[in-house]
This record gives structure tokens, C-alpha cells and sequence, in this order.
């Protein structure tokens, strides 16, 4: 199957090219970027000097099966018509479609320009919406701190835990490659290396989804750290009910034991008891793990992924081969590397 990376000169649209370049059933067929038209994809992106592509104009697509979108908020609502002409899948890791409706882009982004389409997007989490990507031609990925925390508390829903009513508060670390190939004066690594900086106290967007999906209002704060892949979620829960370890282990196992990309780390032997970025960088999985509180008759949940790979490019991949009838596991197989350097 031929597949397109529009806007593949960014981070995670090289994160894309690499995942088509080694899947099994995809072809890397086009890489569009403006800034870099005619240039080799490797120029930009030196683990892919191998790929024989060049950066075509965006405004040229070629034919193919499968496009990902990896631009900024606001292209793909106002390209959606060509990119679906180009394609039979349209994959969008922007923000454009990700939410349900009109109203929570006028609350938390600056409105819709097509909003008779959110009704026909998918997003793209397979652990949460699964049952809704066979066949879907219009996918959202999700954004990677929504991922992380989704990941986190989804189980304590399907297991009743949670109803949506009681007190959550999530804190967010995220690394620099969150703020992609642009940055800016906070993404200088003078400014950035050994921080623990406090970027989004209040009212950061990935809120929406999380209202979204799982019908819960969060107190949500995000960080940067000094690492460059990576988002780790500590989610502190306050449930109306006393609730067990093992109740946990029921909810956790139950949503998760049969999932391809999720693992459970919850305060095991060994070095990494509990999830952390670095034992997830580079690969697909999520780690997701617990402890109780009993004293302030709380719950701490715990959960890592690579914001590029399961946040962005990995959840795009598997929510595409879903879509078009492949293998999940196809093209995202890789389990990361140990040890590794900040990842």
C-alpha cells in the first residue's frame, strides 16, 4: 500500500517516514514540506540517508492508499477536501480532529472551519476506540499528554472505579521534542537542559480530550523536563469508594492483558518499578502502573509512553493498519532500547 507523510519535515513527520520505510505492507510513495522542497529526506532527517525520497510541495500530492497529516492545527481542516481526494485513508495528527464537536474547539482552540466533519473522525487511541477504526477514512491520532493520561485512568472506568464525578489531578512531564522542529527561545538547549519547568500550569488543551473521552474534568498541569522524547503522567485520584489493590489488579488486567502495546509496571523488583519514559523510548508501548494511598484514601496512577511514537506517530501507524484491515503489531514491533541516554 502506498502511503504520504504531508508536512514530513517536522519531528514527528519524521517519525512517520521511518515508520513507513519499515513497514511491512507500507510504501514511503511521498513526503511533502514547503521549507524543503526538492531536497532529500535524509537532509533533514540523517537516520533516513538511506530513503531514495525527495520533499515534494504540499500542494502537489500524489495518489496514494494511506496519507498522514503531521502539520500544525488549522492545515488539515482547510486541506481536509485534497488530502481525502489523494487518499482512501486520511490519517490527522494535528488537533484539528480529535474532539466531538463545535463547541469545544470555540472553547479551547480558535473554532472550526469544518465542523461538519468531527462527526466522522475516529480517534485514533485503538485501546479506547478499537471497534470504530475498521474501515474509517478519517482518523484522529490524539494528542500525547491526553494519551498518557487516557491510558492511566481508562481501566478505572471500565471497571467503575471512577464515575466521572470525583477529584482528579494529573501532572504531565513531557520532553522538548513535544514542542517540535520550530521551538523557540524556551527550546534553545540553554534554555531547556535541567529543567523542571512548569509550562502549562492551567488550562492546557489536551483537557478537551480528556473531558472527551472520558466524560471527566481533570486539574491538569503540564511540565517540561530535561529530556527529549518522552511524556509521563502522575495521576492523583480520589475515589468516593474504598478501593483495593486487588480490585486494581482486576481493572488494570482486565483492559489491558490482551493489549499489544500496553505493559503494566506497578511497583514490581528492580530498578524500574513504576512506568518511566525511558524504558518505553522508541517503541509503541505504554507502561502503566499504580499505587494506594490508603492514609489520604488516595490512588496513584502512573503511566509512560514516547510522546513520539505511541503519543503521535505510532498511534497514527496502529490506528491506520487497524483501519485498512492489517496486522496492529505491523510496522511497530520494536521494543525500545536499554540502556539508553536521555531519551
Amino acid at each position: 500500500m502506498k502511503a504520504s507523510v504531508v508536512g514530513a519535515s517536522g519531528f514527528t513527520g519524521g517519525e512517520l517516514c521511518r515508520l513507513v520505510d519499515g513497514h511491512p505492507e507500507f510504501e514511503l510513495a511521498q513526503a511533502t514540506s514547503r521549507e524543503y522542497a526538492n531536497r532529500t529526506v535524509g537532509h533533514v532527517h540523517p537516520n533516513l540517508r538511506h530513503v531514495d525520497l525527495r520533499f515534494t510541495e504540499p500542494d502537489e500530492l500524489e495518489r496514494v492508499d494511506v496519507l498522514f497529516a503531521a502539520t500544525p492545527h488549522g492545515v488539515s481542516m482547510n486541506n481536509v477536501d485534497a488530502f481525502r481526494a489523494a487518499a482512501d485513508t486520511v490519517v490527522d495528527l494535528s488537533a484539528d480532529f480529535r474532539l466531538s464537536n463545535e463547541a469545544a474547539y470555540d472553547e479551547w482552540y480558535d473554532g472550526h472551519d469544518r465542523p461538519e466533519l468531527l462527526a466522522e473522525a475516529e480517534y485514533a487511541l485503538p485501546e479506547l476506540n478499537r471497534e470504530n477504526l475498521p474501515g474509517a477514512d478519517l482518523i484522529a491520532a490524539g494528542g500525547c499528554n491526553a494519551t498518557a493520561t487516557i491510558l492511566g485512568l481508562l481501566p478505572l472506568f471500565e471497571a467503575d472505579v471512577l464515575s466521572g464525578d470525583e477529584q482528579v489531578v494529573v501532572d504531565v512531564k513531557v520532553g522538548s521534542s513535544e514542542g517540535g522542529a520550530g521551538g523557540g527561545r524556551a527550546s534553545s538547549h540553554a534554555e531547556r537542559s535541567g529543567v523542571v519547568r512548569p509550562y502549562a500550569p492551567t488550562g492546557h488543551r489536551h483537557e478537551a480530550e480528556i473531558q472527551d473521552f472520558l466524560g471527566l474534568d481533570v486539574s491538569f498541569t503540564v511540565h517540561a523536563v530535561d529530556m527529549v522524547r518522552g511524556a509521563a503522567a502522575t495521576c492523583h485520584v480520589f475515589p468516593d469508594e474504598p478501593v483495593s489493590k486487588g480490585d486494581l489488579w482486576s481493572a488494570y488486567r482486565g483492559s489491558y492483558e490482551e493489549e499489544p502495546f500496553v505493559r503494566l509496571a506497578a511497583g514490581g523488583g528492580g530498578v524500574y518499578r513504576y512506568p518511566e519514559p525511558k524504558a518505553v523510548a522508541g517503541s509503541n508501548f505504554a507502561e502503566v502502573g499504580f499505587e494506594l494511598d490508603p492514609a489520604n484514601r488516595r490512588l496513584v496512577v502512573f503511566s509512560a509512553i514516547d510522546n513520539m511514537m505511541k503519543g503521535s506517530a505510532g498511534q497514527a501507524i496502529h490506528a491506520a493498519n487497524i483501519a485498512v484491515g492489517l496486522a496492529e503489531t505491523a510496522g511497530l514491533e520494536s521494543t525500545g532500547f536499554h540502556p539508553v541516554g536521555a531519551p
